[in-house]
């Protein structure tokens, strides 16, 4: 037999169509986020309503990925500053090679969060590079001479090691605290920080990473030219970094505080040059000839 249209009719409906018709004002709700229609002086109604700001909001803070900062004391706060992937490490490291006119490296490259990962393993790879191409471009010089035995200079490392760490800590905290104190006599905006210092110095020394390893050419105009050329792409990061810092402070104070920096990486530069990779002079040691060796021994006899 057949079903009557009656049967396929939702009891649900009929329900709610009953309660209506019994009770006019009361309030309906729906299921996919419309408001419900309800009178305005109708009381006791329930709405259930996600306002799509509040969804917003939520879903922001999740991107943004907020998070409390823990105390200095902390491993999960120097955990933070090595919280970087490959692309960014490059990124940066394609910065420091590159720089162009009006980029600023920490508002533009960096983005306000830096890094020590890359910093250190630059600090590291170039006092290693320093020291074994010192040790092969002596080794090259000298090569061919009767009068010279070669001995590794495991020096160098300890040597190299101290002037590059010491360079890319303490002249960043000197430039900070200089920027910091002239910022509160001035009463300027916020400067960069002291971590952003260290990174912009640390990154701005990968260029002497290949620069040290093509020093082992022994031709002392091609050593100079590339000191040259390493000293305005490195300098240039440095610069274009610090100016916007120091120009509204007097003009005076502007440029020493450049002049400065660039000074004092130039000296880094050329002190390694001269260290690591002077020419070297062996002085040959005077050898007697047979004959005259046999007089003094004669003369010795008697």
């Amino acid at each position: 037999t057949m079903a009557s249209p009656d049967d396929l009719k939702f009891q649900e409906f009929e329900e709610a169509t009953d309660l209506l018709l019994a009770d006019p004002g009361a309030s309906t709700l729906s299921m996919s986020g419309s408001s419900s229609t309800a009178p305005a002086g109708a009381t006791g109604d329930i709405k259930l309503d996600m306002s799509d700001d509040e969804e917003q909001e939520e879903s922001s803070e999740l991107l943004r990925g907020e998070k409390q900062t823990s105390g200095f004391w902390t491993f999960e706060y120097y955990q933070s500053f090595f919280n970087v992937d490959t692309m960014q490490v490059l990124d940066r490291v394609k910065g420091s090679v590159m720089p162009l006119p009006g980029r600023n490296f920490i508002k533009r490259t960096l983005q306000s969060s830096p890094d020590l990962y890359g910093p250190f393993w630059i600090c590291v790879t170039l006092v290693f590079s320093l020291a074994i191409s010192g040790n092969l471009s002596t080794f090259l010089n000298s090569l061919g001479s009767p009068h010279y035995h070669y001995r590794p200079q495991f020096h160098r490392v300890t040597i190299a090691a101290v002037v590059i760490f010491l360079y890319a800590w303490l002249v960043p905290l000197g430039v900070w605290g200089f920027l910091t104190w002239r910022q509160r006599e001035e009463r300027q905006q916020r400067g960069y920080s002291f971590l952003e210092t260290v990174c912009v110095y640390g990154y701005s020394l990968f260029i002497y990473i290949p620069t040290s390893v093509l020093w082992i050419l022994p031709f002392e105009w091609l050593r100079w030219l590339l000191i040259l050329v390493a000293m305005v792409i490195s300098g240039s990061v440095l610069v274009l970094t610090f100016w916007p810092a120091v120009r509204d402070d007097t003009k005076s104070t502007a440029f020493a505080t450049v002049a400065t920096i660039v000074v004092l990486h130039a000296l880094l530069s050329i002190g390694c040059k001269m260290y690591f990779f002077q020419t070297a002079t062996c002085t040959p040691v005077p050898t007697l000839a047979p004959n005259h060796t046999a007089a003094i021994m004669t003369n010795k006899t008697h």
